[in-house]
């Protein structure tokens, strides 16, 4: 099996596992578990394979017992990020010991497959407590990683991301009436979890979507918001309730509190519901004439980047489709994981491709226009301006 097809599969098996109650290993056993992890690791053929090959990375053989597991590519900066010792000394007795690269596995197991903790339980021969707690305390080393993986780009590194929001036939030259390029794709998913009461079979095949219309309850689910850029990758991540209505607001204002993240002449683009402002372009809901249309139509070209990119998420952790979990802050933590661990696997090349699903097109219709500053209009307008005369002149 290849990378990318491994690293899918793991993925799903790691969101599985989360999904169930959850009891967290305390910090002393982690960080004693893992350091003799890290003993083994060194006492094994791995520091072989590592010596023999370029930094930074290097190939951990993943339980070679399990026949659909191929190579895992880890950084070893990212192994002592998860090593990382904690405060507490305090070790709970009668837990039985796991390797480094076992618990990798099994946290991976759990995210990338839909399989329950009992199926998981039988395959690494450990009791169901003890999986919730490795898992979960995985999910807290991988979460401290986000400020380092999930980052807004600034600076140089901004200007390189920025992609055109379309080609006109020759360059404007009055600032009012230039072509902004694109910095990222703003959107969000819907993440069903299970509420406090009751559970729901994990290996369904119903569409998730489908039972949310079944529960009327808002906080069935999981709000991710999300910045992509045009590789894929997150550029910001807000993970909420589903009760919490807000809509992009917060970025909106830390945008407008701090206009160096924004490169000159540069902008977001999202869909109706969303602010619109100067840094936050979004479509015509109303007044639809040809110019509109026509901005319309060249936004939603680009709104496929976020799309991909989110279905790439849910392919690579199928646990992401149902969280059988009643507890906000965990289905939360699990969450942020598979957002995390995503933009590591695309930095290290591992690129799946997930198929966009059409319940969410069916569910974008009817949205209504966010709030709108006068700046946004203008600068909309201007853009929309330029778009079709453009257009007209025969421009691409």
């Amino acid at each position: 099996m290849e990378v990318s097809e491994y690293v899918l599969s793991a993925g799903r098996a790691v969101l599985d596992m989360v999904e169930r109650e959850w009891q967290p290993l305390s910090a002393g056993e982690l960080e004693q578990r893992l350091d003799q992890a890290v003993e083994e690791i060194l006492e094994a053929d791995l520091m072989a394979k590592l010596k023999s090959q370029p930094p930074p990375t290097f190939y951990v053989q993943l339980l070679q017992s399990q026949p659909h597991v191929g190579p895992f590519i880890l950084s070893p900066q990212h192994i002592t990020d998860l090593l990382q010792s904690s405060k507490s000394r305090a070790r709970m007795a009668g837990r039985a010991r796991l390797s480094l690269s076992h618990t990798v596995l099994l946290s991976l197991t759990l995210l990338s497959e839909r399989v329950s903790y009992r199926s998981v339980s039988r395959r690494f021969r450990l009791e169901k407590g003890n999986i919730h707690r490795i898992f979960f305390s995985f999910c807290e080393r991988i979460n401290t990683l986000e400020e380092r993986q999930i980052r807004w780009p600034v600076g140089e590194e901004a200007v390189e991301a920025l992609f055109p929001l379309f080609c006109p036939e020759k360059e404007q030259e009055d600032e009012e009436q230039s072509v902004p390029q694109v910095l990222g794709v703003l959107g969000h998913i819907r993440i069903p979890i299970r509420l406090p009461i009751g559970k729901y079979d994990v290996e369904s095949t119903v569409p998730e979507v489908k039972r949310m219309k079944r529960e009327a309850h808002p906080d069935s689910w999981l709000n991710l918001e999300l910045v992509c850029n045009r590789r894929g990758q997150f550029l910001h991540c807000r993970i909420s309730k589903g009760s919490d209505m807000d809509r992009g607001s917060a970025l909106r204002d830390k945008l407008k509190q701090n206009p160096e993240l924004m490169p000159p002449d540069s902008c977001l683009i999202a869909r109706a519901g969303y602010p619109l402002t100067a840094q936050i372009l979004t479509p015509y809901i109303t007044n639809h004439g040809p110019r509109e249309e026509l901005f319309n139509k060249t936004l939603e070209e680009h709104f496929h980047i976020l799309d991909q990119a989110v279905a790439n998420l849910r392919a690579r952790f199928q646990r992401l489709r149902y969280l059988d979990i009643g507890n906000y802050d965990r289905a939360r933590a699990v969450a942020l994981t598979a957002c995390v661990l995503h933009n590591v696997l695309l930095d290290m090349g591992q690129v799946v491709q997930g198929e966009v699903e059409k319940e969410e097109d069916m569910n974008r219709e009817g949205e209504e226009e966010g709030e709108a500053d006068d700046e946004g209009v203008r600068r909309r307008d201007a853009v929309s301006d330029v778009l079709f005369k453009n257009f007209e002149s025969g421009g691409t």
